[in-house]
């Protein structure tokens, strides 16, 4: 198994993905190309043709980090997707592995680290892998998934909630707890083709790819068009089923002494309405026999004000 159709896909699709004009180029009437030609990705680059053909061909191996910076400029890459270019140069040039796939260890999360999230009061905070699967979460972050966790809890007792099974395999539930559910799926998908260039040969991901694929047809159509993302900072927009809208801030890194994976920890804006929302999924999770009627902000405001 090797990375040279990843590659090869990778760089016709950002190939196709820019204009004779962005990079000062006469775009020319007879055209029969989307983007820019071989030749020209070639010139932009300075390398010959027939080597950035053979890099379009699939074979990174042996690339130089220069020609890699070079190919990235030319093709007007993003961070995200420098950073992938990079990690399918890696692969390439890995020593072969044995043919039959690896599976990935079982992930545990340490006990120390669980410790952590859960002296995080403040905002949602959760713990997981390169394939979206959740593998420990802090009680806001358990209230803020409370869907998703019974959505696996469903179709896959007994394990992990995953993020991307969630998005795709039960649209009734993702589409209401997303607003804007195409944004959510386009940023999965890019999420785990990150994930799959860095690591090519993680059967447990390559499994999940293949259930996704074939049991959705967003999920191929998404992943066709070889997106990338790397998920460290942004926004997170959320419809919760008791106390409606949340608009959080986040901030991810992975895990130094766990490689593969990652901490994340959203946060409101103080004195907004999601924060007041944040509060009231608080109290539902340090008291569960609350009822759901009880969750109001003004009855938030006043066990405060008690206490």
């Amino acid at each position: 198994m090797d990375n040279s159709d990843e590659v090869a896909t990778f760089l016709t699709t950002r190939r196709a993905n820019v204009t004779p004009a962005q990079v000062e180029l006469p775009s020319g009437p007879n055209r029969r190309v989307p983007g820019l030609r071989r030749t020209e990705v070639a010139m932009l680059a300075g390398v010959s043709v027939e080597y950035y053909s053979r890099l379009e061909r699939g074979s990174l191996a042996g690339a130089s980090d220069g020609v890699l910076h070079a190919v990235a400029q030319a093709l007007l890459l993003n961070d995200d997707e420098r950073a992938h270019l990079f990690d399918l140069a890696k692969a390439a040039n890995d020593s072969p592995v044995p043919s039959k796939r690896r599976s990935t260890r079982a992930q545990n999360v340490r006990p120390s680290l669980q410790f952590i999230l859960d002296a995080i009061t403040g905002g949602p905070a959760f713990v997981r892998n390169g394939r979206l699967d959740i593998l420990a979460s802090n009680g806001l972050g358990k209230a803020v998934y409370a869907d998703l966790y019974e959505s696996a809890e469903a179709t896959l007792p007994g394990r992990p909630m995953n993020l991307a099974r969630y998005c795709f395999l039960d649209p009734d539930r993702s589409d209401r707890f997303y607003p804007d559910w195409a944004t959510a799926a386009d940023q999965t998908v890019a999420i785990l083709r990150t994930e799959a260039g860095r690591d090519p040969y993680d059967k447990d991901l390559q499994d999940l790819i293949g259930e996704l694929s074939t049991r959705s047809v967003e999920f191929r159509i998404r992943w066709g068009a070889h997106d990338v993302r790397r998920h460290a900072t942004g926004m997170k927009h959320f419809i919760h089923p008791l106390v409606g809208p949340l608009d959080m801030v986040f901030e991810g890194t992975e895990l130094v002494a766990d490689p593969g994976l990652h901490l994340l920890i959203y946060a409101a804006e103080p004195r907004s309405a999601t924060a007041d929302a944040l509060r009231l999924l608080a109290l539902w999770t340090a008291a569960p026999p609350l009822d759901s009627a009880d969750l109001s902000v003004h009855s938030i405001r006043t066990k405060e004000n008690d206490s």
